[in-house]
């Protein structure tokens, strides 16, 4: 079984696509797929960190100016750094060079829609697309969309060929197998908050992480654990490094793989509303929310609808002193905290299913 992966990773991007479609290759990998990456060398990109893992990857050449032809009838066309023509092209002259045809094409990418898709068709078997948005047309055999909306099976009608299987829901989290492990032994929480985990992505392009760390030290609880994690791709490594450097209390992480073990350990969580909405879910985790991106604001306030956590609005509107005061009532409020995290909870209560996304894949099983 042959599966190529196109996906981006930048510091516009973030690096949650690259990460959950790593997620997807390690599980196919287990089950004898090969599979191969290809990503276009972006500042902030995760070329080396995927290759690292011993997957092939294809880096396609790096835009020579930043002016080209958007495709705007898609809103994040612009991510694609090139115009529609020239990365249809690129990864088309990629794939046909293979030794074997692509079995499945895997695509996960807000620039990419279905004008793109159908011109890959003849070079591959099947498609496959992970989208969260459902704002654009798609020409695909299977649509993987893991957010949570009221109305979700209703979301892509339109947008989707008739033929096309639908995995939509939480349920289909990709989940890395550390958290499936870790769900086993999360404790209850209590309601006390111990230890705090602050982690706005891999690149926090809106830098989120300095108010957060800000917010930490004007609420002087040295009884207070903190963690700070961010990735290789966050241009503000040194400064944060340093902040957590001048508070004992507080421990800096950079590129871990070790995730699931601090949100396991962590009675409060302070992040975006991005793919690590769903492994905070996951092991119960509270958590307060800064919308970073246009496309979490839908999920965040759902889930705030349901209990599952405090949003404190759109990032541009956000200050280290909201954080604080939220923080401050949060600390004040164990029942409140105890009975969020079990909302948290339930909300990925049944366990994932992404080895069904990966039968499906591999051996053409009904989901």
């Amino acid at each position: 079984m042959n599966i190529c992966i196109r996906v981006d990773a930048s510091s516009e991007i973030g690096t949650g696509h690259v990460m959950r479609c790593l997620t997807l290759a390690e599980e196919l990998k287990m089950h004898g797929a090969q599979v191969s990456f290809i990503s276009r060398d972006l500042q902030g990109n995760l070329i080396d960190y995927v290759a690292a893992r011993s997957f092939m990857i294809y880096p396609l050449e790096p835009p020579i100016s930043n002016h080209f032809q958007v495709d705007n009838t898609i809103k994040h066309a612009s991510w694609l750094a090139v115009d529609t023509k020239t990365d249809v092209m690129q990864t088309k002259s990629i794939i046909e060079k293979q030794d074997h045809k692509v079995d499945w094409l895997i695509i996960d990418h807000y620039g990419i829609g279905e004008e793109w898709e159908r011109q890959l068709r003849p070079s591959v078997n099947k498609i496959m697309v992970i989208d969260d948005l459902a704002d654009r047309a798609h020409d695909c055999d299977v649509l993987l969309d893991q957010n949570y909306y009221g109305k979700m099976y209703e979301r892509y009608k339109g947008l989707v060929p008739n033929t096309c299987v639908k995995l939509l829901g939480p349920g289909y989290a990709l989940l890395r197998p550390e958290f499936k492990s870790a769900r086993k032994y999360v404790k209850e929480r209590d309601g006390k908050i111990k230890r705090i985990l602050i982690f706005f992505g891999g690149s926090d392009p809106t830098d989120e992480t300095t108010k957060a760390i800000e917010a930490i030290r004007k609420l002087n609880k040295p009884n207070i654990s903190i963690d700070v994690v961010t990735g290789k791709s966050n241009k503000n490594i040194d400064k944060l490094r340093l902040m957590c450097k001048e508070l004992e209390y507080c421990t800096f992480h950079c590129q871990i793989d070790y995730m699931a073990k601090l949100m396991a350990e962590a009675d409060l969580s302070i992040g975006a509303g991005g793919s690590t909405t769903w492994e905070r879910c996951y092991l119960g985790l509270p958590t307060i929310v800064v919308i970073t991106a246009d496309n979490q604001e839908a999920i965040v306030r759902e889930l705030e609808k349901k209990g599952c956590g405090w949003c404190l609005g759109k990032s541009q509107n956000v200050t280290t002193l909201d954080i604080l005061n939220k923080l401050k009532k949060i600390l004040n409020t164990p029942s409140i905290v105890k009975e969020v995290s079990y909302l948290t909870l339930a909300v990925m209560k049944e366990v994932s299913k992404s080895h069904s996304v990966v039968s499906h894949l591999i051996w053409g099983r009904k989901i």
